[in-house]
Formats: C-alpha cells, sequence, structure tokens
C-alpha cells in the first residue's frame, strides 16, 4: 500500500483527488491546499513528490531512511517534521515513524512501520470543515495530536500489569518470568523515553518559534500536544519508579520470609535437641545409672523431655518464632 489518499481542499471541503505527479497552483491565501497521505512508499514514488512539490533533498532522503527521531527542520518556506509513532505486538512495543513536509500549501504525510492509519482521522477533520479552512498547520497540528494520543493506551495498559505485579508481589514470590518481565518493562520504558523527550521538544518549537507555514494563532493547539507529551512522559517516570520499587520490596519480603523459616528451623532444632541429647546420654550403656534401677525412671525422664521441650516450644511461640 503506499497512496492512502491524496485530495485537493478549498474552504475546508475536498474537492478532488490529485495524482502525486499532478502540480496544483493553490490560492496563497491559505484557502486551499493539497493533504497527501503515502504509507511505505517506494523511493520513486518520494521522489516524484520531492520534483512536483519541490521538497527538500536531505529531508527526502531522511524520509526515505526511516531512521530519526522526533525534529523539526526549516528549509526555506518549508518545513520538515518527524514523528515517531508507537503501537504493541505481544509484549513488546513496536515503532514506526511519520514523516510529514509541510508547505504554505501542501501537507505530505510518508508513514513507515505505522499501525494506525490517518483515515479516520481524515474522516474527522473533513466532517469539520471550519478546522480544515484553517490551513496546513492545523492538519499538521491534528496529525500530531493524533500520534501522542496512540501513546497513552499503551502506557495505560503496560500500568494494569505492573500494578498486578506489584499485588501479586505482596502475596506471592515473585517468579523467575515476572522478574524477567519487569527487566524487560524497564528496558522498554527507557527505550520510550527516548522517544518522549525529542517529541516534547518538537511541540515546544511550535509554541515557542516562529516558524514557516504556521500560524501564530495555531500556537495554543500545539501547546495542547506538548501537553499531552508531558502526561506520558510523567506516567514513564511513575512506571519506572513502581517497577523499581516492585523489584526492591520483592527481595525484601522474599528475605524477610528466608529469615522467618530459617528462625522456625532454629527454634525447633532447639526444641529437638532436648530430647536428642538425653536419649543420646542413655544410649551410652552406662552401668551405674541410678534411675535405670527406679521402676518409675522411664516416666520420669519422658516427662522431663515433655515439660523442657513445652517450655522451649512456649517461649518460641512469644518471640513469633513458630
Amino acid at each position: 500500500m503506499t497512496v492512502v489518499a491524496a485530495y485537493l481542499y478549498r474552504n475546508g471541503q475536498r474537492v478532488r483527488p490529485v495524482a502525486i505527479d499532478e502540480r496544483v497552483e493553490c490560492a496563497p491565501d491559505k484557502s486551499e491546499f493539497i493533504w497527501i497521505g503515502v504509507a511505505e512508499p517506494t523511493v520513486e514514488e518520494v521522489e516524484t513528490l520531492a520534483r512536483t512539490h519541490g521538497l527538500h533533498p536531505l529531508a527526502v532522503e531522511d524520509a526515505i531512511k526511516a531512521n530519526q527521531l522526533p525534529k523539526v527542520d526549516i528549509y526555506g518556506d518549508q518545513l520538515f517534521v518527524v514523528a515517531r509513532t508507537a503501537h504493541v505486538e505481544g509484549d513488546a512495543i513496536c515503532y514506526g515513524e511519520t514523516a510529514l513536509f509541510v508547505g504554505p500549501s501542501h501537507i505530505i504525510s510518508v508513514r513507515h512501520g505505522s499501525a494506525r492509519a490517518h483515515v479516520a482521522l481524515r474522516e474527522e477533520l473533513e466532517a469539520v470543515p471550519s478546522r480544515l479552512a484553517q490551513g496546513v498547520d492545523y492538519v499538521l497540528h491534528a496529525i500530531l495530536d493524533f500520534i501522542v494520543d496512540g501513546y497513552l493506551p499503551i502506557i495505560e495498559g503496560i500500568e494494569e500489569e505492573v500494578l498486578e505485579m506489584e499485588q501479586q508481589m505482596i502475596d506471592h514470590f515473585l517468579r523467575r518470568e515476572d522478574i524477567t518481565r519487569i527487566f524487560s518493562l524497564r528496558r522498554q520504558l527507557i527505550r520510550f523515553q527516548r522517544i518522549l523527550l525529542p517529541m516534547q521538544e518538537v511541540a515546544t518549537k511550535f509554541v515557542k518559534m516562529d516558524l514557516p507555514s504556521i500560524d501564530p494563532d495555531a500556537r495554543p493547539y500545539f501547546s495542547d500536544v506538548r501537553d499531552h507529551v508531558r502526561r506520558v512522559q510523567t506516567m514513564v517516570d511513575d512506571l519506572r519508579e513502581i517497577l523499581n520499587s516492585v523489584f526492591e520490596s520483592s527481595n525484601l519480603l522474599e528475605q524477610q520470609r528466608t529469615g522467618d523459616i530459617t528462625r522456625q528451623l532454629a527454634a525447633w532444632a532447639a526444641i529437638l535437641a532436648v530430647p536428642t541429647a538425653i536419649a543420646g546420654i542413655y544410649g551410652m550403656n552406662f552401668e551405674h545409672m541410678p534411675e535405670l534401677k527406679t521402676r518409675y525412671g522411664y516416666f520420669v525422664v519422658l516427662g522431663v523431655i515433655g515439660v523442657v521441650c513445652a517450655l522451649l516450644y512456649n517461649r518460641f511461640k512469644k518471640l513469633k518464632w513458630l
């Protein structure tokens, strides 16, 4: 799948489809613009877009390679914006890249490895022509906001898993696979943070800098995107702290439980040492042992063993060793 959608818009309304090699003269007052969306394009298709819309070669090269961190580059009256998408595959967070070419009368999105298409977003914007009528900068905001909003369900899913681990840690020992999962989640969250920080810087640039094709009135919208990124960043920081706490608390509880077991074993060993010692003495076959000649000597010895063991048991019970 390459060209997903390519249309000319006028006053917020879709006018007609356009070809990627079609040159369209749009009105200079922002009432007309072209919005082209391509996914996993070939090199030839990107180069065709570059020739048609005068895209900078360095930006085109980055869009083809798709290995960039989020950033904003300025090339004359055009912007090149890179955003990173995220989605979950199995137990891992996977990343894609969306490159955006923004000019006075065009916005071109090039998606690589993204699991969420912009079809629903386009339909949502087309349902409110007043938003599309404001120009390409508002479309750019909508795309960035769409990408950032995709982060939240991922972090919320990890949060649920971490809270479940926390409860399990309280009730039982963490299993080996649980500990492995904790370290896996920590690695994934650290990698996620490497995406969130530059994404926040991208949104901040749109808020604080005068950029080509970006109306100053659109800055509050980009400020909202920045707030969403910060919210996710805070959640990631909190999750990393919880994971560290779960691991450390699990170790402490395991040490405590091991200590309890050790004390119990020591207490029972002390109790059993009494009959063992007495039985050991009688096992030496001494000839002169008066109690052996006593009629009730056997029962007296058993009674002594029982009393001593009972006293030791009560003592250890009070110490909560048993």
